[in-house]
């Protein structure tokens, strides 16, 4: 196993207080508890309240992990800012972030690789302090995906919910940090999992808000199919890179979009359930935030402890996936 260069040197999260059960759902839409439970494996998700934006929910949890760090914002090299729903098309959410935390001397940019987002911000930010180009590169993944949901929609609209992750990194002794990564994408799925409306390609306009395009379209068999044989296959790969194998890896950290895709990832990778960490159930699909919450919950849960073998894999729109070995 080689030894990492970049490790972790603070982590922080977020998440609205306001929750959404399945109950509530039941007074929305024709649904139940049990029918989204043995679907997805969901029970209930946080939503951001109408004045929250995603570059204030990714300060908040910024502002942990510098904190965690400690390192003032101002020492900051990078800000990699991954999200699906930037607060506006232009500038970049990340500058917005970067304002917000008064990081001035930081070079901002955001990230669009949807769910994927986070372990692509990851990895970008490993390349940067591995080749001296950044010292301290913040990493962020965060989502307002209640603000692009079809609330009539049952087959999207009980997915998905609100938060925001975030890593300091910087250059490690060797002795933990990211040992390994896999990334891919295939451009030829994207009708798949997307937002047809909004873009240059389908303007803001009067039809695209009744023809509801503006938001979320999946389908959902076909990517559920991809989504177990790409993260597996990352996994396999990250693995292959790291010259370990599933048996040894201590912690699976999957993307949390559906508890079926996760048990069925983790069987491909040979690495049993009480080896998996779980909290989609609790906060729903967070997209690009999803690994970074789940990693603080993890930690927080006494889950995650030092000296760990950790695994990370993802899958998202575009189709994008990848993979990432931790040495915690």
């Amino acid at each position: 196993m080689k030894r990492p260069v970049a490790q972790f040197a603070g982590l922080g999260a977020y998440s609205p207080p306001k929750v959404l059960t399945n109950h509530d759902f039941e007074q929305l839409l024709e649904t139940s508890d049990t029918w989204i439970r043995e679907r997805t494996g969901i029970g209930e998700r946080h939503v951001a309240a109408p004045e929250q934006t995603t570059a204030m929910m990714a300060a908040e949890a910024s502002r942990q992990a510098l904190a965690e760090a400690g390192l003032a914002a101002e020492r900051l090299d990078t800000i990699i800012l991954a999200t699906a729903t930037p607060d506006r098309l232009l500038p970049s959410t990340a500058c917005d972030l970067q304002a917000l935390i008064g990081a001035t001397n930081a070079t901002a940019f955001d990230i669009g690789a949807a769910c994927s987002g986070w372990v692509y911000g990851l990895v970008m930010g490993e390349s940067l302090v591995a080749s001296g180009a950044g010292e301290r590169v913040l990493v962020v993944g965060a989502e307002k995906l209640t603000s692009i949901m079809d609330w009539t929609d049952r087959s999207t609209a009980v997915l998905f919910g609100d938060g925001a992750g975030a890593a300091v990194l910087t250059k490690g002794d060797g002795a933990r940090g990211i040992v390994s990564s896999y990334l891919k994408s295939d451009g030829r799925l994207a009708e798949l999992l997307w937002r047809p409306g909004g873009g240059t390609v389908c303007p803001p306009s009067e039809q695209m808000l009744q023809d509801r395009s503006y938001y979320i379209k999946m389908a959902g068999r076909e990517v559920f199919k991809n989504a177990v044989r790409s993260m597996a296959d990352a996994a396999s790969r990250a693995l292959e890179r790291a010259g370990l194998k599933g048996e040894e890896v201590d912690l699976l950290i999957p993307h949390q979009a559906n508890l079926r895709i996760i048990e069925a990832t983790a069987n491909h990778a040979n690495i049993p359930m009480e080896r998996v960490f779980v909290n989609v159930d609790r906060f729903g699909n967070t997209s690009s935030a999803s690994i970074p919450l789940a990693i603080d919950d993890a930690r927080r849960a006494g889950r995650l402890t030092p000296g760990m073998i950790v695994l990370l894999a993802t899958f998202g729109a575009g189709f994008t996936w990848g993979s990432v070995v931790l040495k915690w």
